[in-house]
């Protein structure tokens, strides 16, 4: 059935995660750019990289055949109008390339492996574009599979960016490998992210901005757990939040008896490594509590490529207005 949209009018972003494979559908007339489609599946390429750094067969299989079916979704939409990005996993893939010639056929557009800056930088864009406008400075916190962003910023303008090659999934491998959910285990999993972040904890440290926010990933699945909470405030990450959590972890003991309302199955195995990482930020960040969002790296990435095609469309406006020479 043919869209009802124009296909002038719609534009798609696609972000190939470490766990998941996101895609965000927009229409825009120049002025906004209005959301009308997002779709998500679970492609776990972050848990399936090898001794070598090798991405499996299966695992890039399970990512192509996301992608057919974002193909499909995509139709006859100009490729030019669909921009998508790959992250951390994809950054470190020993054979990403085979991945990437495999997953631009199936597209028909190019993939692109943005840095881990980049990233913090289009995670923030897609974060503020949704918030009140408003002067006070803003922490946007993002917990991915195997990266962690932090970005600090003002209005739509970001003023520092940083990402760490850790995540829920890395953390769950190497500190929870058996599935084994213990106080030590825990506690050296807090203390490894905030030895890596500490060089950098200051510039993101309370004091530096005036609302927290947590974007996708881990944000997204904690919040979840934390509204069936005693005393959960639903759409907030808090300390004690967190404290309950870690609680409920210690008495399950192991992923494999983790029984809480809220939480995917496909999330279970990666909860300890999330939940460690986000309190570790929290502790050595001085967050008290944190506003979950709906913003997220794909917004970002639709808000600037509705920038550039309507930059383009002015310019080429702009030549056509030009009378020609003598």
């Amino acid at each position: 059935m043919p869209s009802s949209n124009p296909p002038e009018s719609r534009l798609a972003a696609i972000d190939i995660g470490s766990n998941s494979c996101l895609l965000a559908m927009a229409r825009s007339d120049g002025a906004k750019v209005q959301l009308f489609s997002h779709r998500k599946e679970a492609i776990r390429l972050g848990s399936a990289l090898d001794a070598q750094g090798a991405l499996s067969l299966e695992a890039m299989q399970r990512g192509w055949a996301c992608l057919e079916r974002y193909a499909q979704v995509l139709g006859d939409l100009p490729r030019h109008r669909v921009r998508a990005v790959a992250t951390q996993t994809l950054r470190e893939a020993s054979n990403r390339q085979v991945f990437l010639d495999e997953g631009q056929r199936i597209l028909g557009c190019s993939i692109e492996v943005i840095d881990g800056e980049e990233e913090a930088r289009l995670i923030y864009r897609g974060v503020a574009q949704l918030l009140p406008p408003g002067p006070q400075r803003r922490l946007v916190v993002d917990i991915g599979g195997r990266s962690t962003e932090l970005c600090l910023g003002q209005q739509r303008q970001v003023l520092q960016a940083r990402s760490f090659a850790f995540g829920s999934v890395t953390w769950a491998l190497r500190h929870f490998p058996d599935g084994e959910l213990s106080a030590k285990a825990l506690s050296q999993a807090e203390a490894a992210v905030a030895d890596i972040i500490a060089p950098e904890a200051a510039r993101f440290a309370a004091g530096q901005w005036s609302h927290a926010y947590g974007s996708s990933g881990t944000a997204g699945a904690i919040v979840k757990v934390l509204a069936h909470a005693p005393n959960g405030t639903a759409g907030w990450i808090t300390r004690q939040g967190l404290d309950w959590l870690q609680a409920q972890l210690l008495r399950a003991g192991h992923v494999s008896r983790v029984n809480m309302d809220g939480l995917k199955e496909e999330l279970r195995p990666m909860i300890g490594g999330g939940m460690s990482v986000m309190r570790a930020i929290f502790s050595s960040l001085g967050i008290e509590r944190m506003r979950v969002t709906h913003g997220a790296l794909r917004h970002g990435v639709l808000y600037e490529l509705a920038e550039r095609l309507d930059a383009e469309a002015s310019g080429k406006h702009r030549r056509r207005q030009v009378a020609p020479g003598p």
